[in-house]
C-alpha cells in the first residue's frame, strides 16, 4: 500500500497544509468537506506536490521535515512554494 507525503494549496489565501495519509484523494475531500477544525477556515483545498513512500513510517518522516524550517528552505529552494 503506498503512502504520501502531502502539501495542500488553499485557493482561498495561498496557505500551505503539509501532511501525510494512505489515500490522497480521500484526504483531500476531508479537508474540503469542513470537517477539519483547522482547514475548513481556508477552503477549497487543492493537492499542491506529494510525494509517495512504501510505508507510513517514510511518509511521516518527509511530513515532518516539510513542516521544519530545514524542510521550508528545501521547499522553497525547489520552487515547490
Amino acid at each position: 500500500m503506498p503512502f504520501y507525503a502531502y502539501i495542500l494549496k488553499s485557493l482561498a489565501n495561498n496557505s500551505y497544509y503539509k501532511g501525510s495519509t494512505s489515500d490522497i484523494n480521500k484526504r483531500l475531500k476531508y479537508h474540503n468537506s469542513g470537517k477539519s477544525k483547522y482547514s475548513k477556515k481556508f477552503r477549497p483545498w487543492v493537492i499542491h506536490y506529494y510525494e509517495l513512500f512504501n510505508s507510513r513510517q517514510e511518509a511521516v518522516k518527509r511530513e515532518l521535515f516539510f513542516k521544519s524550517i530545514d524542510g521550508y528552505l528545501w521547499l522553497k529552494k525547489n520552487g515547490i512554494i
